[in-house]
């Protein structure tokens, strides 16, 4: 049997996100507008993918909790904030801007 692919859409096409920090570290769930989509955000978006997609910024570890019943997935980025509201520099010392960092990551279902 062989997997057909679908081709690849952005993560923001099957879910939203909301972005959360304290000091140093960013929160972001991600949760599917259908239910149905949420093994799929379960296999790809996983702690060592989030921690690329925020490298750049100084990440320095990703944990992930997985919410079965609500159901989303809910990520702690350490290190990410440049120091947090009272110490960065950046526009965004909240990070709430980065949730959508993390949606334009690409998804690709498999059949």
């Amino acid at each position: 049997m062989s997997l057909t692919r679908t081709p690849a859409k952005r993560l923001y096409d099957i879910a939203h996100a909301r972005a959360g920090d304290k000091g140093n570290r960013l929160n972001i769930a991600v949760i599917p507008y259908d239910d149905e989509d949420y093994p799929l955000l379960c296999t790809q978006l996983t702690e060592a993918r989030v921690l690329a997609c925020f490298v750049h910024r100084g990440a320095t570890k990703v944990t992930r909790y997985e919410l079965a019943n609500l159901p989303a997935l809910n990520f702690v980025i350490d290190d990410v904030l440049e120091g947090g509201v009272n110490g960065s520099l950046g526009l965004d010392g909240h990070g709430k801007s980065l949730s959508f960092l993390l949606l334009s990551l690409s998804v690709m279902e498999t059949l």
